[in-house]
């Protein structure tokens, strides 16, 4: 049996530490490699975001990052999170036992409402999946990170700007000092280990990664041709769609698709 692909990104480091006398983990990187790879994505699928929406979607993944850092290495977590200013649908997904991330930021067809919503969703093997829903006020992704994590984790996080891309999240354990984790601010953040005696727990890697292809859109698509073919190609045979996880553009053919139910025995 031939050997798995070794993913020629190699990722970002993620380091985990745990602050001692204060019972608070710390999880940090640098992204400017991700945000790269995000870049160099957006330009190959065509995309588009204007500055407050790349920021935000670039905060997502930084924080999708550092709490997959901070959870058990066989969990998966997506995160959907709709934002009324500016309106936008954002959603990112993290990986641990791939140590992938991915992100997409949805602005047309995007419904305004009269909240703000976080939609957390987590699988775990030999556990039922688990969802929660958290509202949150503003238009800062990492301020919405932290209203998830007191209402739905049910312990406080904060994030901080180490510098414009290396990001910090410390996070509340128990019996945490929680007069310090409050009053930390960017400055304290910056004197963490001068300060605190830090323990290194883990090194993990995380890289940009959808795993979207040909064929999963094909299967994506295949109730719809079962069922509605003509609504689907109407008068075309060639229909254009993106990867609802990452953007990624793919052109279907009607020839393709009736190949494709035709191998499933018309499933």
């Amino acid at each position: 049996m031939s050997e798995p692909e070794t993913p020629t990104d190699p990722g970002i480091e993620v380091r985990t530490y745990f602050v001692r006398g204060r019972n608070a983990l710390v999880a940090r990187a640098e992204f400017s490699e991700l945000y790269a790879a995000l870049y160099l994505h957006q330009m190959d699928c065509g995309l588009r975001l204007e500055p407050a929406q790349d920021q935000l979607l670039r905060d997502a993944l930084a924080a999708i990052t550092l709490h997959c850092a901070a959870r058990p290495q066989k969990e998966t977590v997506a995160w959907t999170v709709s934002f009324q200013e500016p309106l936008l649908n954002l959603f990112v997904a993290g990986d641990n036992l791939g140590g992938t991330v991915v992100g997409n930021a949805f602005t047309e067809n995007v419904k305004a409402a009269d909240k703000n919503l976080f939609y957390a969703d987590i699988v775990a093997p030999d556990q039922p999946p688990r969802r929660s829903v958290v509202e949150f006020s503003g238009g800062n992704f990492l301020q919405a990170a932290e209203a998830f994590y007191r209402q739905s984790e049910q312990r406080p996080a904060r994030f901080f700007r180490h510098d414009e891309e290396d990001i910090v999240l410390i996070v509340a354990q128990p019996d945490c000092d929680l007069e310090w984790l409050h009053t930390l601010d960017e400055a304290s953040v910056r004197r963490l280990d001068q300060d605190n005696e830090l323990g290194l727990l883990e090194q993990r890697r995380y890289r940009l990664e959808c795993g979207c292809n040909q064929d999963r859109m094909l299967a994506m698509l295949a109730p719809l041709m079962r069922n509605q073919a003509k609504e689907l190609f109407e008068d075309e045979e060639i229909i254009r769609i993106h990867c609802p996880r990452c953007g990624a553009r793919y052109a279907i053919t009607r020839e393709a698709m009736e190949a494709r139910l035709a191998a499933d025995g018309g499933r």
